[in-house]
């Protein structure tokens, strides 16, 4: 294939041959490591907690303090030490055969990255309630706006929840919204009136990621900005459930007889004569 250079592609890949460049920053040896214009060793460190460096990385805003607070526990609402929970099982299962932790935990947050669970509820959740408020901005009501969604076929993200009714984190998150003196903006008003009336039509509420995406809608993350913040959401989980199955006998997580396991296929058969 014939390279053509007035292509606008090979203008801007010949822009930063043999170079790397950042807007984030970078360590200047001799001098400071710099991060998004702050000196992280004379700025940063002591001043700053980890989640404010998390979001600063990530998205080039530093947030206050209540708001990386705020974060700090969306993330341990999500780390729950139960290794019936597929992605922290992959932890255990990996911790059970000694792999080493990196690995390990590795594994298991990359499972957390579904549809239902994890990181990956991010997007529809939020995709939802920003859409809905335009919808709502636009003069359709409560009703109309849920009844066009269900009517399509579609779910509503970050409504209703597998297995059990209601949402405990829910309830927790939103008094430490309060605590920490946030308002409530309008896309978690919006997120509440649906999850009420979800509750009298359906017996349905809210679930944590969609309260999660109102609330941070609110605060002014896009995608992007939440998706890639929240890639380590269900961490703390999967560590204690890797360490307590490293901790055990090797090979003692969920093992398995060869009787524990039920044959459905083609029943036992004499070979053809060659």
């Amino acid at each position: 294939m014939s390279s053509n250079k007035t292509d606008p592609c090979w203008k801007h890949w010949d822009q930063h041959r043999n170079k790397i460049t950042s807007n984030k920053g970078g360590w200047k040896i001799g001098d400071a490591v710099y991060n998004h214009g702050y000196s992280m060793m004379d700025d940063l460190i002591g001043q700053i907690s980890w989640f404010q460096l998390l979001v600063l990385n990530t998205t080039g805003r530093l947030p206050d303090k209540n708001l990386a607070t705020w974060l700090e526990n969306c993330f341990s609402c999500l780390s729950w030490p139960d290794s019936r929970i597929w992605c922290n099982q992959i932890a255990a299962l990996a911790g059970s055969v000694k792999t080493r932790p990196v690995a390990a935990i590795s594994a298991g947050i990359q499972a957390s990255d579904a549809l239902l669970y994890g990181p990956g509820v991010i997007t529809p959740c939020l995709k939802f309630i920003q859409q809905a408020r335009e919808d709502k901005d636009q003069g359709q009501t409560l009703f109309e706006l849920i009844q066009n969604r269900q009517g399509n076929n579609h779910s509503l993200p970050g409504f209703a929840r597998p297995i059990a009714k209601g949402d405990e984190r829910v309830t927790a998150m939103y008094r430490l919204s309060r605590e920490l003196g946030f308002e409530i903006g309008p896309h978690e008003s919006l997120a509440l009136e649906i999850s009420e009336y979800l509750t009298i039509q359906e017996g349905e509420s809210i679930n944590f990621g969609g309260y999660m995406a109102a609330f941070l809608a609110d605060q002014g993350f896009s995608d992007p900005d939440l998706s890639r913040i929240m890639a380590l959401w269900v961490s703390a989980g999967v560590h204690a459930c890797y360490a307590e199955a490293a901790d055990n006998t090797a090979g003692s997580y969920l093992p398995l007889q060869c009787q524990d396991i039920i044959y459905t296929g083609v029943a036992p058969r004499d070979l053809p004569n060659p």
